[in-house]
């Protein structure tokens, strides 16, 4: 029940509580009930035709009153067929006639400018704190661009229209399309969107001034031409209806608002420029701190993206599809990554990895760990030696840098996969037909603890089957534990599977969609790494190998060795460059070996050959001088081939190219 003390406290607001559809405005009611005394309860209302900008204005539905505060002279009359901007409202509000009033009124519109946490929720919180229990409409300005911190404010200063907010009219209710009397004008419509603020104007000095004005002072009516354009007579009425607030953030001023009232309503009182400076200040520091927040949680993106691959490699016989989802809006930035490494041999090395924590510290650090992971690879590293080398890499960034990484290497001509684990979730593999099997891998200790050896395990990855690595926000929340989330996410993988049918595989950008789609509303506690790739592999027929002792016979055999496998494979137009190439490369570990080298074809979208010897330095393209017999060969491998490049090997390096197949 209500009781009479908090009724007479409603009634002094002008604030009675009615239900009311989101875009009309419900007649006052004796019998209105509430829950609670806080005067700006009904500015809480869903947004309406009556505000412009990001967000609707709210309204109050209050009885009439005409005590508490002196009247002032009306408005002069305005030219034929000028619309007013304050038509006559539906409702008007009672004044503050007391100093609790406003003092209720002041703490309640403070939390509500408070509430917000970026720049547009506390402007909106200005908006609806003022409109309609303070003002009947309001103006809001912000410089553009906005300064963020230290920054050196751009000049000169320009000051842009954010948001406008009134009290709806009786002319907002619906009306017939050939309803012939004309629509009240916007408050926008009315006013310059921009405007650049001279050095030594009269505007300038207003704000500079930081205190609020009443718009009939001579300072203010000099002032508004500058700031609302040719139509600032028709929006400020005459006498104390009018208050303009510079908004001043924590070193400069970075706004002004306008607050109005109508002609049929009480005038400003000289309490209320009180009133109006309190309101101007926590917005302007809550404004200033949001930019200051945004600012970072830019940074912070940017910095997660930029650490993240822009785009996905496309190695030789596998297809690679991932994703990846902040944790929220207001944690953007995390720990979680993923990679694909091409490696030496055509092989991939696939690479989830998670460290612990959301913060500016945690995306630094997933960089680092990124970066060792690349070089490791770059080394040809086995998988339990990256983690190894990772987790001494954790340790020197700092004692609590924890993370989780799970490291996959596949050999598209081998088809088998090799995959080491450091405390991640363990890998899900989806079999041709709809088979799901969460992959048996050693769960290792997390990097960063140190003193823990790391296993790996080979598996089979059978042709058109598909790998899903995953961080634990994908299986983990505060609603079910990580094995049940990971059964969940086997269970959908299978049943995704098996709506392409036993033949088939199902695309990988769907099913990745699909494995997100599995999130309800309360399971986005983590952000989210997903990297799913499909083995498609390299037939024996497509592949050709042979062992070659180092001798002075060796690149003659080897060339006819190409001529013989691509007549075989239809390939004879590549029979010339692929000859002269392969001559050139076998040529120079020809020179350099000490034990057999390999010589491979590769037949996939391009032709592919790769020779491999025992010698661990890697050739240099240079320029040969007009007199130099030799060093010439990775010139031409340079102009003829496609592409080609030279990685180390832990037995020695790799030297490989490839042709475009007509």
């Amino acid at each position: 029940m209500l009781t009479a003390d908090r009724l007479s406290g409603q009634a002094a607001l002008g604030v009675s509580e009615a239900p009311a559809s989101p875009r009309t405005t419900a007649a006052p009611s004796t019998n209105a009930t509430t829950d609670t005394a806080d005067p700006l309860s009904t500015a809480s209302a869903p947004p309406t035709a009556a505000s412009t900008s990001t967000a609707g204005s709210s309204t109050t539905a209050s009885a009439p009153s005409t005590t508490g505060s002196p009247s002032t002279a009306a408005s002069p009359p305005l030219a034929a067929g000028t619309q007013k901007p304050f038509p006559p409202s539906a409702t008007t509000p009672a004044p503050m006639s007391r100093e609790g009033d406003r003092l209720r009124f002041a703490g309640a519109a403070t939390r509500r400018i408070a509430r917000g946490i970026d720049l547009d929720e506390i402007v909106i919180g200005l908006c609806r704190a003022s409109v309609p229990t303070f003002s009947d409409a309001i103006l809001v300005y912000l410089r553009e661009p906005l300064p963020v911190g230290d920054e050196r404010p751009v000049e000169p200063l320009v000051l842009r229209l954010h948001r406008t907010d009134r009290i709806p009219h009786e002319e907002d209710g619906l009306r017939p399309v050939d309803d012939p009397r004309p629509r009240p004008p916007a408050l926008d419509e009315l006013v310059a969107e921009r405007c650049t603020v001279p050095g030594g104007g009269a505007l300038a000095e207003v704000l500079r001034g930081v205190r609020p004005v009443f718009t009939n002072s001579p300072a203010a009516q000099a002032a508004l031409p500058e700031l609302l354009g040719k139509g600032s007579e028709s929006v400020t009425p005459a006498g104390q209806h009018a208050i303009l607030a510079p908004l001043r953030g924590r070193r400069r001023v970075i706004g002004a608002a306008l607050f109005l009232r109508s002609p049929e309503r009480p005038a400003f009182e000289q309490d209320d420029l009180l009133l109006a400076a309190q309101l101007a200040t926590h917005s302007a520091l809550g404004i200033d701190k949001a930019a200051l927040y945004g600012r970072e949680a830019y940074i912070a993106d940017e910095l997660q993206r930029a650490m993240l691959p822009e785009t996905l490699p496309r190695p030789t016989g596998v297809r690679l599809a991932s994703r990846y989802l902040p944790a929220a809006e207001t944690a953007r930035v995390g720990g979680d990554w993923y990679d694909a490494i091409p490696l030496p041999g055509s092989r991939v090395a696939l690479v989830v990895g998670d460290v612990m924590g959301h913060s500016m510290t945690s995306a630094a650090v997933m960089g680092q760990l990124r970066t060792t992971a690349q070089t490791l690879a770059g080394l040809d590293m086995p998988p339990q030696e990256v983690l190894h080398h990772l987790d001494e890499q954790a340790q020197r960034l700092g004692a609590d840098r924890m993370a989780t990484c799970v490291y996959c290497v596949y050999d598209p001509v081998a088809h088998r996969i090799t995959i080491a684990n450091a405390g991640h979730p363990p890998p899900i593999l989806v079999h041709l037909g709809g088979r799901t099997e969460v992959l048996r891998v050693p769960p290792g200790a997390p990097i960063g603890v140190g003193g823990v050896a790391f296993e790996a395990v080979e598996l089979d990855a059978p042709a058109d089957a598909t790998l899903l690595l995953y961080t634990d926000g994908l299986v983990e929340s505060r609603l079910r534990d990580v094995w049940t989330g990971i059964e969940q996410l086997r269970e959908k993988l299978a049943a995704t599977a098996r709506l392409t049918g036993p033949e088939r595989p199902p695309p990988l950008e769907e099913l990745c969609d699909e494995v997100l789609d599995m999130l309800g509303p309360g399971d986005r506690d983590d952000d989210i790494a997903l990297l799913a790739a499909r083995f498609e592999g390299i037939a024996p027929s497509d592949v050709a190998y042979w062992f070659l002792e180092p001798s002075e016979a060796t690149p003659g055999r080897a060339r006819r060795l190409v001529r013989r496998t691509l007549s075989r494979w239809g390939l004879e137009e590549l029979s010339d460059s692929a000859e002269l190439l392969v001559s050139e490369i076998v040529t120079n570990a020809v020179r350099y070996a000490s034990r057999p080298i390999t010589v491979r074809l590769l037949r996939t979208h391009v032709l592919r050959c790769e020779v491999t010897d025992d010698e661990p330095r890697l050739p240099v393209l240079g320029q040969a001088r007009a007199t130099d017999e030799g060093g010439r060969g990775l010139y031409l491998v340079n102009r003829v081939a496609r592409h080609w490049g030279a990685s180390r090997l832990s037995t020695g390096k790799i030297v490989w190219f490839e042709l475009d197949r007509p």
